[in-house]
């Protein structure tokens, strides 16, 4: 039974007629008591009485009236939840990133977003990346993109996806020769990096710093166009996941040769604070971050 006969049978019971019942459902008479009619028909019983001054509902019309107002108010409440859950949808994230390489990728995510969540305002603070998490806590920024869980109560770690920083070289540098980096081989290469500090540096925390490690020289490189051109000329190496540099164009000159016999690998977390994680938006952003880095 159609929703539009529900609403019939409700308005005539309201308003006792049927000049006032068109009025109210923006229906000639003639129309309504065709409508009126055909559900009848279909039925197999009358839903009204029809007197001259009043229309007054069968037995069984009042089942049906009673059907409907309950089966109105479920839909509104329904549509009041959405409205709620549309409203918990709103909001403005800050979002940094410890390791420079996602804001590569971030742009395109935030692109994403944009279109699937409108009403949620992302913005990329690129400042002090290696105190995200004092950030965090400060309310600075809402949400930091890291690759060491933090240790406190206040905030919550979300684990979304895991890479492998390799060394990028060009092919006739000595060390591809190697089947594998050591430590120890970095000590006399020229290494290009994003910018400093070293501490926000992954290869340099996680695999030369407890290794008492540093190299010759170091330089800070903030285009990784300019990067690639230098490691082209060999001039270079540096140390990234592949899946920051797919948006680039890069030389067949090019080769990555992997930090460990094992690999550098690196959990990322997405880390909020616990006071905030539950919220609607929170959450959406958290979903969709991670189905658009697992496809990296």
């Amino acid at each position: 039974m159609e929703l539009k006969y529900f609403r019939l049978i409700i308005t005539i019971a309201e308003e006792g007629n049927l000049a006032n019942s068109s009025e109210r459902l923006f229906l000639t008479q003639s129309a309504l008591s065709h409508q009126l009619r055909e559900l009848e028909e279909r039925l197999g019983f009358k839903v009204f009485h029809r007197t001259r001054n009043k229309w007054e509902l069968t037995q069984e019309g009042a089942e049906l009236y009673k059907l409907g107002t309950n089966l109105f108010s479920s839909i509104d409440e329904g549509f009041r939840a959405i409205r709620h859950i549309k409203e918990g949808s709103k909001g403005a994230i800050k979002l940094s990133a410890e390791c420079q390489s996602f804001f590569h990728s971030i742009p395109s995510f935030i692109q994403k977003m944009g279109i699937l969540y409108p009403e949620i305002d992302i913005d990329i603070t690129l400042g002090a990346t290696h105190q995200t998490i004092s950030q965090v806590l400060s309310n600075e920024i809402d949400i930091a993109i890291v690759t060491s869980r933090p240790e406190s109560d206040e905030l919550s770690s979300i684990p979304v996806f895991e890479d492998e920083i390799f060394t990028v070289m060009h092919n006739e540098h000595p060390l591809n020769e190697l089947e594998y980096l050591d430590a120890a081989h970095f000590v006399n290469v020229h290494l290009l990096i994003n910018s400093f500090p070293l501490e926000g540096v992954a290869v340099y925390e996680h695999f030369l710093k407890p290794n008492k490690i540093h190299p010759k020289k170091i330089s800070a490189i903030p285009f990784t166009e300019t990067t690639l051109s230098m490691i082209g000329a060999n001039m270079g190496v540096m140390c990234a996941p592949k899946w920051q540099l797919t948006s680039f164009k890069l030389s067949k000159d090019l080769v990555f040769k992997r930090i460990g016999k094992n690999g550098l690998k690196r959990t990322h977390y997405l880390v909020v604070k616990k006071e905030r994680q539950n919220k609607k938006y929170i959450l959406d952003f958290i979903s969709n971050f991670e189905d658009f880095f697992m496809e990296l």
